[in-house]
């Protein structure tokens, strides 16, 4: 499936919203304060993809309403140079074909043209998936969270050199 890319509009949050509960647990998933907020955030940036099919209903379109929307990822960058990936949410029908890849590296390269060294994020300890491919991104663990989810769920902190060579896409 051919995805598109583009920036966050005001009419998309219901959607990322109900992305974001459908990609995670309660407890992990955030609510529509939270992700408002997070999208609002001085230095925060977030990318839509959309499918490229041309009606938002056809199979495989997740989201199952006309926006098309499959998956974002929210990330901001502060003005120590470290970048911060918020979340990045696939719909799990749209998952396995590199839309998860493509969003961390379109975020990655804005996060380096906003003078950023280095990424981190967090991940849930038992999000085994997640883990494998953040670590086939280049990401290290770095430490644990205790209880950083608010179901009591540790969190590990993973981080990247974003100015070692960049990966072959």
């Amino acid at each position: 499936m051919e995805y598109s890319l583009r920036d966050f509009r005001a009419e998309d949050f219901e959607a990322l919203w109900s992305i974001d509960q459908r990609c995670f647990v309660p407890g992990i998933a955030y609510s529509r304060r939270e992700l408002a907020a997070y999208i609002r955030r001085r230095g925060s940036f977030t990318v839509v993809a959309r499918s490229a099919a041309v009606n938002g209903n056809q199979p495989g379109m997740g989201a199952g309403d006309a926006s098309g929307i499959v998956g974002f990822i929210v990330a901001e960058a502060n003005r120590r140079g470290v970048g911060h990936i918020i979340s990045i949410d696939v719909l799990p029908e749209n998952r396995r074909s590199g839309l998860g890849s493509t969003l961390l590296a379109t975020a990655e390269d804005r996060l380096r043209a906003a003078d950023c060294h280095a990424v981190i994020l967090e991940t849930a300890v038992d999000n085994t998936s997640a883990l494998a491919f953040y670590k086939r991104h280049q990401y290290s663990v770095v430490k644990i969270i205790p209880r950083y989810y608010t179901n009591g769920v540790d969190a590990f902190v993973l981080e990247k050199d974003l100015l070692a060579q960049p990966e072959r896409r």
